[in-house]
């Protein structure tokens, strides 16, 4: 009977049975075994990473001087110094032994205090802020209208000094006439309230006479129209 094989066909398909003859025989023979070198360990260590801790630097809180703020120190001072109260012009009692009649203002310019003259020797004393300088004045006149939270209509000499002035002003807290006013005379002068009692014992007006103004609300109930007043 003739082969049907190809003469190469059959020489493949005796290689393929040799390997896989030889592979499967070597399942079963023993391999050599693992020589560790005496110079390692048996195991290996994994080496630890060394971390850089970071570094905590100290750092010094900025003072005044090295950030440059004492220059701006003195003047926030100044400032306070300027709007504290001198509790020298706190209202008082006094013994007077002037010859003027009880109800009778008195006002002393340089000392900067008005005396309202009682009948038993003695005066009540305010402090007061004053005409500054070329604004001041003396004289007498009397107590001719009273006014609470009276409007402030600035005189037009004074708008031209001071342009932003308004030509009228309603009564109110921002009014710098204050809570009361006793016109006196004829003229634009006034003693009043103002909303800067830190000016009390100044020379910072354009001739009238501020007082704090819970001491001009004492002052006007104590003191009726066509009181005499002493400017001095």
């Amino acid at each position: 009977m003739r082969s049907l094989l190809h003469p190469m066909t059959l020489a493949s398909l005796i290689l393929i049975g040799l390997t896989i003859g030889a592979a499967a025989n070597d399942r079963y023979t023993p391999r050599p075994p693992v020589l560790i070198d005496e110079g390692y360990p048996e195991r290996p260590r994994i080496r630890e990473r060394s971390v850089d801790r970071p570094v905590v630097r100290r750092v010094r809180p900025a003072t005044q001087e090295s950030a440059g703020l004492v220059s701006n120190a003195a003047p926030s001072k100044q400032r306070k110094a300027r709007r504290d109260f001198d509790p020298a012009f706190l209202p008082t009692v006094i013994p007077y032994d002037g010859n003027e009649a009880a109800g009778t203002i008195v006002i002393d310019t340089a000392s900067r205090y008005l005396y309202l003259v009682e009948a038993d020797g003695s005066a009540r004393r305010y402090g007061v802020g004053v005409g500054k300088a070329g604004f001041d004045w003396v004289g007498t006149h009397s107590v001719t209208r009273k006014a609470e939270w009276p409007t402030w209509t600035p005189p037009p000499e004074m708008r031209k000094r001071r342009p932003g002035l308004p030509v009228r002003m309603e009564g109110g807290p921002n009014n710098p006439l204050g809570a009361r006013a006793l016109y006196l005379g004829s003229t634009l002068y006034r003693i009043h309230g103002s909303n800067e009692p830190w000016t009390i014992g100044k020379a910072v007006s354009s001739g009238c006479f501020r007082m704090r103004n819970e001491d001009v609300v004492d002052l006007y109930e104590r003191v009726d129209v066509g009181a005499r007043v002493i400017v001095r």
